[in-house]
């Protein structure tokens, strides 16, 4: 495995532990080569790699999920530079919208002329995990079909993350 196919393979599994979703799940919207362009392309490849590499430090110092969580919280959504861009793909994998990081990071960290609200791709909305969490097929796309209103939503959720302690 090369190094970006490695990058690659933990943006997806940082991902899902943001996110609650499974790297199949992940996979299955088409949108990890996207969302992982994107990051690169606003914050640059060396916040991306520092964020990976903290993220890989947390999970192999980690003893359990809670630990791991708390690591997370602290060492990722709780830090000045990593926080922002962590929050943001959150926001990206459940709606396909990139929003434009705060004013004060840009002026901290660096501004990129690619740093603007929008849209990743046109699949990018109707394959928001938004859609999957709430069981419901986005607005204007994907239809139901006659009639499926009137049936009450079936939230199936097997699609999970789940923190599994290497050896």
């Amino acid at each position: 495995m090369n190094n970006q196919q490695h990058q690659v393979s933990q943006f997806t599994e940082l991902s899902g532990a943001l996110t609650d979703f499974n790297a199949f799940a992940l996979h299955g919207t088409g949108q990890v080569q996207n969302y992982f362009q994107t990051l690169n392309d606003i914050v640059g490849k060396g916040i991306v790699e520092q964020l990976l590499n903290v993220f890989e430090v947390v999970y192999e110092s980690a003893c359990d999920e809670q630990g791991f969580n708390t690591g997370i919280r602290q060492q990722i959504l709780g830090d000045v530079k990593l926080g922002p861009v962590a929050r943001n793909i959150i926001k990206l994998w459940y709606t396909g919208t990139w929003y434009q990081l705060p004013h004060a990071w840009r002026e901290t960290f660096g501004k990129s002329e690619h740093d603007v609200t929008f849209f990743v791709s046109s699949a990018a909305y109707t394959e928001g995990l938004l859609w999957q969490a709430i069981d419901a097929n986005p607005s204007g796309a994907k239809g139901p079909g006659y009639g499926s209103w009137s049936d009450a939503p079936r939230i199936n959720f097997d699609n999970r993350w789940q923190f599994v302690k290497q050896h």
